[in-house]
Parts: C-alpha cells; structure tokens; sequence
C-alpha cells in the first residue's frame, strides 16, 4: 500500500467516522441554539429601541441648544430684522442638519420656519414640554412625520421656543428594526397595534391645518416574518453541506501532502503575507471609492438635481481611485515590483488622498520635490490618515496633514485628536500583525515603515494616551 494511499484511509477514519458519530447531537445542539439566540435577540430589541430613540432625542436637543446659543448671541435677530429673522430657520435648519424647524414667540405664534417663509405671525406648532414627540407637519411637497424635540430660551426680555426634529421615513423606520425579521411603523392614534414586538408610545400633535392637539401615536416594531423555521432548515441543510465538505477537504488535503509533503513551509508563509497586504492595500483604495459612491446615494435621495454637479466634482476622486487599484494590480501582477522612484510633488499627492473626506490638509508653500514612487508615498499617507479616522472610535475629533520642508528635508506630519498609544502600543506598533482594531490585519503600520524605509525616508511617532497621535514622515528632498 503507497503511502498517498495509507494517508487517505488514516483521514477516512480520524475525520469522517467522528462526523458520522456526532454529526446528528451537534446538528440538534445548533438547531437549539439558533432558536434560543433568536428569540432572545427579539426580547432584547425593545430596549435597544428604546436606547436609539433616546440617543436620536438626544441628538435633536443637542443640536437646538447650538441653535440657541447661536440665536442668543446674533444681535440681528435680538433687533428682530424682518427678512432677516424670515430667513433664519430655513438656513439654520440646513446647517443643523435638521429636517423640521420652527421659532416661535412666547404666545407660540411663528417668528421663523425653515419650510414656509409666509408663516410669520400664524400658530406655530403645539409641541408638549418635556421630551421627544412625533409631529405632522406641513411642506411645499406634502405633508410629513418628523421626530422633534422642543426648548426655549429668553432674548431682550422676551422668550422665544425652538422646536427641531429629524424625518420619521422608511430609512429612520429600519434602522430601528436592525434586521429582516422585524419591521417598524408609526401607529397614529386612529390604528390598530395588534401582536407587536415592541411600541413605544408618544406625544402626536397634527400641525398640518393648525397648532394641533396633543394626541398620542406609537413608533410599532413587529415581526415581518417568521425566520425561525427558515433558520433550523438552513442549520440542517448547511450541517449537512459542512460534513460534505469537510470529508472532500480531508481527502483532498491527504492527496495534497502525499504529493507536495516536501514543499518548504516559509513558502506557504510568504504567500499568506502577501494575501493579507494585497487585501489591506486594495481596501485602502476601495475606501475613497465607498465614500463617493455613498455621497452620490445621499444627493440622488435628498437634492437630486444636484447629482450632475456633484458627480462632476468627485469624479477625480473616483478615477484617481481607480487609477491607484490599476497601479496596484499591475505591481502585484509582478509579484515583485519595483518602485519608480521620480520626481514627486508631497502636496499634490497629499491633495490627491484627502479630496473628498473631512481630513483638514496644511500645506507648506514652495516645497521641493522628493525622489519617491507617487504609488508608494499615496499607500504610505492612504494607511497613516486611515488609522488616524479609526483612532478617533467615531467620536468628535480632527485628523489633519500637514508639509513642511527644511535642511533638505520634506516632511508629512498626519496628526489626530484620538486614543492616542500606551507605551506598549507603541512599542509594538510597527510589528507584523499586531492590531489594537477589531479585524485589523495588523499590517497596516509595518507596511508603512517598509515603505517609507525603501524611499530612504524615516519615520517617527508622537503619541499621548487621550490626546492622540502624530506621525511624521520624513523624505530627502532633490
């Protein structure tokens, strides 16, 4: 008997006779699991919902606090300028980011609206005090259910309310539904509510023809569909399509080392390597591509007419996107590639990466070339201002390039307000798959000081945990 052969029938017994012997009590454990994993996360969606909802109040209050400060200490609405005060909450709602907003007297009559400039003086909105309420209110399109908060504030001895919220529509509904076996819906008071998930009830004024009453609605999440059958089906049939594979991939394995069982092992290595720096680089320049393509998604839902122009003026970043992935593909097609080292202008490559993207860019005048591959230095910048997004963990912060040349020497410093480094972290930072990031690959910053190394460059870190961080890349200019 060869040895390919033994090795087949040593994989026969050590994986597919245990397959066979607790294949049917793991399929029945799955299948357990999967309804018990169900139905606790449609028990727990009811305080999650809640938790959005309070956290989108509390965006809405936020935002008209800064609408009150700004309304406290704008001397032309304290002196109540007739086309001026007219005007104000149409621009103030834009640059709220609000999709409803009224100011209103003391006596709650309209003083300004963001949607009808000829409501001055009518009865504004009856809006209760005290937290969050739904709200239909009138437009030039139609009607609309918009989500508001209300606050007040006192200007020149005189009180005046601010009342604010965000559109209840088909996307606000299913971001609270957080998956395809619920849906959610608005119960005005005259609906029907049966067999529900979970309803948070709340305040309801119809200012379409008036002020309004107060009422009560209810934002409704209910079951779209019973998944839960579907589910133990899918656990069955991919259990089963799992011990089939898993027999093909023993057998096959077995047939692979029998013939390749002297291939060097580092080779296996090094091709691994390379298939997560090929992935990390190609995301690197799918990002830019993602942004422009979502911001395209957001003018053709919210100003449509607009999509011409914006088109225009993000395509540069698409093809120079599209340019770099090319760039890529032919260098890895290489396996090996070479950088071409050229005369290479550090601000318009700095201007390439963050066009289109809220990365602040100081950029030193008159700066001399340096002798580097445009590819490289964009993959150096792409993967630091990347890392740099990712430290600030989605809170408020900055994240700026700045160029500077001296002694015959250009340097890029990309600075954050995030997390910041421990000494640990910053010790370790440059080493091969070591991440702080929730799937990072950990190759990020390795790759980069290979890179900056290659262009005869170096590169140093300032970090302060809570702070944030500051790389600084350092290239001999011409």
């Amino acid at each position: 008997m060869t040895f390919r052969t033994r090795l087949l029938a040593a994989f026969g017994v050590v994986v597919l006779v245990p397959l066979l012997v607790f294949g049917l009590g793991i399929r029945r454990e799955m299948s357990r699991r999967v309804a018990a994993e169900y139905e606790g996360r449609i028990a727990s969606l009811g305080a999650v919902i809640r938790a959005d909802l309070d956290r989108e109040a509390g965006r809405i209050a936020a935002r008209l606090a800064a609408l009150q400060e700004a309304l406290a200490a704008d001397n032309r609405f304290r002196l109540q300028e007739r086309a001026y005060v007219l005007d104000y909450a149409g621009a103030a709602m834009r640059l709220a980011g609000l999709d409803f907003l009224q100011v209103q007297d003391g006596d709650g009559r309209i003083v300004s609206s963001g949607h009808f400039r000829n409501e001055y003086d009518r009865l504004g909105a009856a809006v209760p005090v005290g937290g969050p309420a739904l709200l239909r209110a009138p437009t030039a399109e139609g009607a609309f259910l918009t989500y508001v908060g209300r606050d007040s504030l006192m200007i020149g001895g005189r009180r005046f309310v601010v009342v604010g919220g965000v559109a209840v529509d088909s996307v606000f509904l299913a971001r609270l539904a957080r998956g395809p076996e619920l849906a959610a819906r608005v119960a005005l008071p005259a609906d029907s509510t049966a067999a529900v998930v979970e309803e948070i009830t709340l305040p309801y004024v119809d200012a379409v023809d008036g002020p309004g009453t107060i009422a009560r609605a209810s934002i409704v999440v209910y079951r779209s569909s019973d998944l839960l059958a579907a589910l133990r089906r899918n656990v069955n049939t991919w259990f089963g399509a799992a011990v089939l594979v898993a027999a093909l991939v023993a057998l096959l394995l077995a047939g692979w080392l029998s013939t390749r069982i002297s291939e060097p092992l580092e080779a296996r290595i090094a091709i691994g390597d390379l298939a997560r720096q090929v992935n990390h680089d190609v995301k690197n320049g799918l990002a830019p591509l993602r942004n422009v393509f979502r911001h395209f998604a957001q003018v053709a839902r919210e100003e449509p007419a607009k999509l011409p122009d914006v088109f225009a003026e993000r395509q540069g970043t698409v093809e120079s996107s599209i340019a770099y992935l090319e760039t890529l593909a032919a260098n890895y097609a290489r396996l090996s590639p070479q950088a071409e080292r050229k005369p290479t202008d550090v601000n318009a490559v700095v201007r390439d990466v963050v066009k289109g993207t809220a990365v602040q860019a100081e950029l030193g005048a008159g700066l001399p070339a340096v002798s580097a591959d445009g590819l490289v230095l964009r993959r150096v910048l792409e993967n630091l201002i990347g890392n740099a997004l990712d430290s600030l963990e989605g809170r408020a912060g900055t994240v700026r390039v700045a160029t500077s040349g001296a002694n015959g020497v250009v340097r890029i410093a990309v600075r954050d307000t995030g997390r910041g480094m421990t000494k640990p972290e910053l010790d370790k930072a440059f080493d091969d798959f070591f991440t702080t990031k929730a799937g990072g690959t950990g190759l990020g910053l390795s790759i980069v000081r290979r890179l900056v190394l290659d262009s005869k460059g170096s590169l140093k870190v300032e970090t302060e945990p809570g702070e944030g961080s500051t790389f600084i890349v350092e290239l001999p200019a011409l």
